[in-house]
């Protein structure tokens, strides 16, 4: 059978999802974690690779097993088994249509600044600190020209490896509540380094750096090297991944836990 299961972590302590020899990562500790549930090993296929740390609100991944196990027993005995600030949240089983990667419609990212003179304690390597007064409805005015379908080369990193830098922005948009300024950014698919690529540029924005049509300038360039400066990584999570109703998977990417901070 093929299981789905939706997982959140904190991605400070570890070098990505992806497995590696020289480091800890997500997908090593959850692998190791389902394997011991199941005495017998689990590889895991995720929705997306988060780089090291990147944090994740609902993470999405499947496998296939055939050992019999009641969801509950997936998430409480994974659960047991993985360190502190990695956490399966559900499980469901799925037809063997399913990936969580490919059948994935939609995914949804929050970049979380926190913007005030002195640096973080309680939120360091949760957030990405900006000492600068950054306006953000001057970010929100930049923001408005990378909706919609584009070429995407200027905000992708160098090393990206997508055979196409076309992706389709449904929706970004740029909140503040005291302190903290959120980039809630949705898209079709991402490129790499995409989202700390467009926060770079709207926070150079926001703090008078550069000019509002700046952003637009950079998207026609099509090129990294005039793109500005990546963001920081401790700021973004993967909030959510849309999959077709007919998995009636969970849904998370709502902005709620960002009015509770």
């Amino acid at each position: 059978m093929k299981i789905a299961l939706g997982l959140e972590y904190r991605g400070a302590n570890y070098l990505g999802w992806q497995r590696q020899k020289d480091g800890p990562t997500i997908q090593a500790c959850v692998e190791d974690a389902l394997s011991k549930v199941a005495n017998t090993v689990i590889q895991v296929h995720s929705a997306g690779r988060t780089d090291t740390g990147v944090h994740a609100l609902q993470q999405v991944i499947h496998f296939e097993t055939g050992v019999d196990r009641k969801p509950r027993s997936w998430v409480l005995g994974g659960n047991v088994h993985l360190p502190v600030d990695i956490s399966l949240i559900w499980a469901r089983p799925v037809p063997d249509t399913f990936h969580a990667r490919f059948s994935a419609t939609g995914r949804t990212y929050h970049y979380l600044i926190l913007n005030r003179p002195s640096r973080p304690g309680l939120y360091s390597g949760m957030v990405t600190w900006d000492h600068r007064s950054l306006d953000e409805q001057r970010m929100r005015d930049a923001a408005v020209c990378l909706l919609g379908e584009h070429d995407f080369t200027s905000f992708r990193a160098l090393q990206c490896q997508a055979k196409s830098p076309v992706r389709t922005v449904r929706r970004l948009e740029i909140r503040r509540r005291g302190e903290f300024i959120m980039l809630e950014i949705e898209a079709n698919a991402f490129l790499h380094h995409m989202v700390r690529n467009i926060a770079g540029v709207l926070m150079a924005i926001g703090a008078g750096k550069e000019r509002v049509e700046w952003a637009g300038e950079v998207l026609k360039l099509q090129d990294r090297t005039r793109g500005g400066v990546t963001a920081p990584a401790d700021g973004l999570y993967l909030a959510g991944v849309d999959y077709p109703a007919e998995y009636d998977l969970p849904v998370r990417h709502d902005s709620a836990w960002f009015q509770t901070r």
